[in-house]
C-alpha cells in the first residue's frame, strides 16, 4: 500500500507519524510526505470507493463555501489488493470546547450560503446586461446531491464499534444491507425526505424485521408529514449530513467538522442527530439560532428528523432502537 501511496502522491518520503485513528468503518493513519503531513483513511472492502467518493465530494462542497473548516480532501486511491484509501489534510484536532459558539455561527453560515448565492443570482438576472451564469457559484435550487453519500456503514462490514451511542465495550456487527444515500434530485423537500430518507429506512426495517407496528404507523405518518411543513419556506441548504458529537472537533484556529455525508436539504435536518447524543452546548445552539431563528413547528420537525436517525440505528444496531423509533412515530401522530 505504501508504495502505491508514494506513486500516487508523487512523494519520496512517506513516514508513519504514529498518529492513528478510525471509527467503525475505516482505519486511519498519518504520514509525513515531501509536501507535509497527510491523514489516510483505509478501507479494504469493495464498496469503499463509493463511500470515499461521497465523502470527498462532501468535503469539497463544504470547503468551497469558505464557511467552516474541513480537512482538505486530496485523493481517493484504489488499492491493488482491493478497497481504497482516502488521502486528506492532517489536522491536529482535539475535542470541541473553546470554539462551540464559533461552530454554531459557522454552521449557520454554511446553511445560509446557498440561499445567499441564489439571491445573488436573482439580483444579477435583474441587472441590465447580466443574466444567468454570471456567478461562479450560481446556487442549487433542488434537494439532493451530485453523488451518493453514506450515513452509516458499508454493506457486509464487520466492525468493532466504540461510539457514543454504543455500549461501554466494543462489540461485533455483521451488516448485510447497503446504507448509502442515493440523493436523487427533487424539487420538493417533503418528497425527498419522505421517500429517500424515511421510506428507504423503513423498507430496510421491513426487510429485516417485518415489523407490523412500524409498517402500520408509517402508513399513517407519511400522509401527515406535509402538515409539519405548512407555511414553512425551505431553501436548499448544503448540509454536513451526519453532524453528531463524534464528527466535530477543534484545532488551533477554530472548529472543524469531518466525516460528512452531505446533500442539499432543510437546514433543520442537521440539528436532528446533533441533539440526540450530546456534544453540543447551549452556546452552539444560541449562536446558530441567532442567525437562523427557529420557525413555527420546529419541535415537531426536529422529532421527524430524529426519526430518520433512530431508524438508521435500528437498522445498524438492532432492536435496541425500535422503541425510540416507534415512540417518535406515535408522538408525531398525536
Amino acid at each position: 500500500m505504501e508504495a502505491k501511496l508514494k506513486k500516487e502522491l508523487g512523494t519520496t518520503l512517506l513516514k508513519s507519524t504514529g498518529h492513528s485513528g478510525g471509527g467503525c468503518i475505516s482505519e486511519g493513519q498519518s504520514y509525513d510526505t515531501d509536501t507535509g503531513r497527510v491523514f489516510v483513511k483505509i478501507n479494504h472492502k469493495s464498496e469503499a470507493k463509493q463511500m470515499f467518493d461521497g465523502e470527498m465530494a462532501s468535503l469539497e462542497a463544504i470547503s468551497k463555501t469558505e464557511t467552516i473548516k474541513v480537512p482538505k480532501p486530496m485523493k481517493v486511491i484504489g488499492l491493488d489488493t482491493g478497497g481504497c484509501v482516502f488521502v486528506m489534510e492532517h489536522l491536529d484536532m482535539k475535542g470541541l470546547s473553546k470554539y462551540s459558539k464559533h461552530l454554531g455561527e459557522q454552521l449557520a453560515d454554511l446553511h445560509l450560503h446557498n440561499k445567499k448565492q441564489l439571491e445573488k443570482l436573482n439580483k444579477e438576472q435583474q441587472t441590465v446586461g447580466k443574466g444567468a451564469g454570471q456567478s461562479d457559484d450560481p446556487g442549487v435550487e433542488k434537494f439532493g446531491f451530485s453523488v451518493p453519500t453514506c450515513c452509516g456503514y458499508l454493506p457486509q462490514v464487520k466492525c468493532y464499534c466504540m461510539c457514543s451511542f454504543s455500549p461501554a465495550e466494543p462489540y461485533q456487527l455483521h451488516l448485510t444491507l447497503p446504507f448509502s444515500q442515493e440523493n436523487q434530485w427533487q424539487d420538493d423537500w417533503v418528497t425527498f425526505y419522505s421517500q429517500q430518507r424515511l421510506q428507504h429506512q423503513l423498507n430496510m426495517v421491513e426487510q429485516s424485521y417485518g415489523d407490523r407496528e412500524a409498517r402500520e404507523l408509517w402508513a399513517k405518518l407519511q400522509l401527515k408529514i406535509p402538515q409539519f411543513f405548512a407555511d414553512v419556506v425551505i431553501v436548499p441548504a448544503l448540509l454536513h449530513g451526519d453532524l453528531w458529537g463524534g464528527n466535530v472537533a477543534e484545532y488551533a484556529q477554530g472548529p472543524v467538522v469531518f466525516d460528512p455525508a452531505s446533500f442539499y436539504g432543510h437546514s433543520e435536518y442537521e440539528l436532528g442527530i446533533a441533539g440526540m447524543f450530546g456534544g453540543f452546548n447551549s452556546s452552539f445552539y444560541s449562536a446558530y439560532h441567532e442567525k437562523i431563528p427557529k420557525a413555527a413547528g420546529f419541535a415537531k420537525r426536529n422529532q421527524l428528523y430524529q426519526l430518520f436517525h433512530y431508524l438508521n440505528h435500528w437498522n445498524h444496531f438492532g432492536g435496541g432502537y425500535r422503541g425510540s423509533s416507534i415512540r417518535i412515530m406515535k408522538d408525531l401522530l398525536k
